[in-house]
């Protein structure tokens, strides 16, 4: 299918989800979902079955917490990745006004925003596969409920482009690919050889742009941003990381125009090896990373990349409980529905 067809089957559910109702919704996923689809999902969700399994687990729970739910997209590709798989790559924020508990999650009564990365896989007009993640630590710092230690990069609502354009994408996008393939590579000349020009950032990156990374990490601005605020840290704390380096380390590429995004469950495996990332110990343990990330380009340079690592799975596998680890702060705290009135009176 070509990307127009593909984002056809999408958008009676992107229309639908846009003022999310429950039964509209359901009948949407079913129209969209095969029965025996297989839904892959951050932690705490894990791996489900078929849409009304998403609906009951992931977005009922969700809709109850936020009961004016909408799913705002800013970002849609599709194509054919080069193993000949069709994709839909969607980013954007679900907001709503949060006002009861989600996993635990204390209501704040205020607009909530919780970016996600959701990626599609479709056989005869239907998804056999969704990958995808929700940035739950977003919505646990609105709360004022962030267990772990304090993110170095701003926080944020996550704009869409800058270029207004992330709905309308278009083209052929492999140079694209090509430029964000060839940046990776030589990012990963480091540490191997120590000198950290290696990476060559300013030959693939744009002076002023802005790498929007999940909470608990967060937002940078320019190179030297990117370094402190991100890069530094995880190359200290990992800097054996390995892309696409075994048969268990799987992206799926799709680019159009400008843009190109990677969907991988998981692609990234490295060793906790040393301190200084996130506050976690080096606990010398192997961990695997899903990072599903979108990037654009502007005049041959990378402007913006949008990326959502699925951070309360990597906890999980160095021991640390994160939701359960929230639940003890909370514990004096009175978390139950928030009820506000219509303001007259």
């Amino acid at each position: 299918m070509n990307p127009t067809e593909l984002k056809a089957c999408f958008a009676n559910y992107q229309r639908v989800a846009s003022s999310f109702e429950p039964d509209a919704a359901r009948a949407a996923l079913r129209e969209l979902l095969a029965p025996n689809a297989t839904l892959k999902l951050g932690h705490p969700f894990g791996e489900i079955e078929g849409p009304d399994a998403f609906m009951e687990t992931c977005l009922s729970p969700l809709a109850d917490a936020l009961p004016d739910l909408e799913r705002r997209e800013l970002i849609m590709l599709a194509g054919t990745t080069p193993e000949g798989q069709d994709w839909i790559g969607t980013m954007g924020n679900y907001m709503g006004t949060f006002v009861s508990p989600f996993l635990g999650i204390p209501p704040t009564g205020h607009l909530a925003h919780m970016r996600y990365h959701e990626f599609f896989r479709i056989e005869n007009g239907k998804v056999i596969e969704m990958q995808a993640i929700w940035d739950i630590p977003e919505l646990m710092m609105l709360a004022n409920a962030w267990p772990m230690a304090p993110q170095l990069g701003s926080y944020l609502c996550t704009p869409g482009p800058m270029s207004c354009d992330g709905l309308d994408v278009s083209g052929d996008g492999q140079a694209t690919k090509e430029h964000v393939i060839n940046m990776l590579t030589d990012l990963c000349k480091y540490p191997g050889n120590p000198d950290p020009a290696v990476m060559k950032l300013e030959k693939y990156w744009h002076p002023r742009f802005n790498w929007y990374g999940p909470a608990g990490i967060g937002t940078s601005r320019g190179i030297s941003g990117f370094r402190h605020w991100h890069q530094i840290p995880f190359l200290n704390g990992m800097p054996d990381r390995k892309l696409d380096a075994t048969a268990d380390l799987m992206s799926h590429w799709v680019s159009e125009g400008d843009y190109v995004c990677e969907t991988g469950w998981p692609n990234m495996r490295l060793t906790l090896s040393d301190d200084g990332w996130m506050g976690i110990a080096p606990a010398g343990k192997e961990v695997l990373l899903r990072s599903l990330d979108f990037w654009r380009l502007e005049n041959g340079l990378i402007r913006e990349n949008w990326v959502l690592v699925d951070l309360l799975s990597l906890y999980r596998q160095v021991g640390v409980d994160v939701l359960g680890r929230m639940q003890e702060f909370n514990k004096s705290r009175l978390i139950g529905t928030v009820h506000i009135s219509g303001g007259l009176a």
